[in-house]
């Protein structure tokens, strides 16, 4: 195959999935926004609005910060190709249940020989994750155990808070192990992809969680802003802690992102109607959460998969 067709090539498979992907954000959109009635929107102060625009911004710079530090663990890359790839693979996470596609798209966005790296560093970002992740929901917890006391929530908290402690010691002990599973011939490859974690430091690893951490905090504080400017009358700690419990249920259901809005709207429901009646509001924030967080970033991505090499042109 000559150089000129692998090019062209590139840029037919490149724009057919990059259209797929646009159209099916389009077709999200159009179909999820149709549960909310537009016509019954009571808002607030637009400064709460810009507020969240502006934590979006905030919560796209901590993702891409930490993901250009993982990378950087396997090889060079610049930061301009982390956030491409960033992008991308949130674009890629629409299609797939709760959103395991994204590593993968970022992944197959950077390409190159470097792919098993890649795999090996994602573990620790994937992991990270979920330690920000189960620590925001167990903070939700301990909050929802005070205003709404029920057994059922105490044996959900403890179970919260145990697993809590197991992510943190895989977090921080996953590379001791490796020598052990390096023994056994069903985990002998996933040892071999898990060596690179051996050799960075603890101080990076922590550096990464708190990344995590502050990219939860910042999430659960964009989801009160809109809450707020939705008018939703929640005080704010206590705002806070319910959208962190929010995030958490989110994560522990199994959804498709192709009709997650309605899961995030039965949640969010759930979550806040003991403490609020505004049901138009609650779900309009859930869907600007959703559009700023998802689907903005979504589009960028699948305008750059068009300019991916699908096939090698040397």
């Amino acid at each position: 195959m000559s150089k000129s067709i692998k090019i062209w090539a590139n840029y037919l498979i490149g724009g057919v999935l990059s259209t797929l992907l646009l159209y099916t954000i389009y077709r999200q959109v159009q179909q999820q926004l149709a549960r909310i009635d537009v016509h019954t929107l009571q808002h607030g102060s637009h400064w709460w609005l810009a507020g969240a625009a502006v934590l979006m911004l905030v919560n796209l710079y901590l993702e891409s910060h930490k993901w250009h530090r993982l990378l950087l663990w396997a090889t060079p890359v610049r930061y301009r190709q982390a956030l491409a790839s960033l992008l991308a693979g949130t674009s890629f996470s629409i299609i797939t249940p709760n959103r395991t596609g994204e590593y993968p798209g970022r992944i197959l966005y950077l390409g190159g020989r470097h792919t098993f790296h890649y795999i090996n560093v994602s573990v620790a970002g994937i992991i990270s994750q979920l330690a920000s992740i189960w620590f925001w929901g167990m903070v939700g917890l301990v909050y929802y155990n005070v205003a709404v006391p029920a057994t059922m929530h105490r044996l959900v908290l403890a179970g919260c808070v145990g697993i809590n402690i197991i992510i943190a010691v895989v977090y921080w002990r996953l590379h001791s192990w490796l020598p052990a599973a390096g023994q056994s011939k069903y985990l002998r490859r996933f040892a071999v992809y898990m060596q690179l974690l051996g050799r960075v430091p603890g101080s990076e690893r922590l550096r990464v969680l708190a990344l995590s951490l502050l990219r939860g905090g910042v999430f659960t504080a964009q989801y009160l802003f809109l809450l707020q400017w939705m008018n939703v009358q929640v005080p704010l700690a206590a705002g806070f802690c319910l959208s962190a419990l929010f995030f958490w249920i989110l994560a522990v259901i199994p959804s498709f992102a192709l009709t997650e809005l309605g899961v995030r709207g039965a949640v969010s429901l759930y979550v806040f109607h003991h403490f609020s009646t505004n049901t138009v509001g609650i779900l309009a924030a859930t869907g600007g959460l959703w559009l700023m967080n998802l689907i903005i970033p979504s589009v960028a991505g699948s305008i750059l998969i068009w300019r991916m090499k699908w096939v090698k042109e040397d």
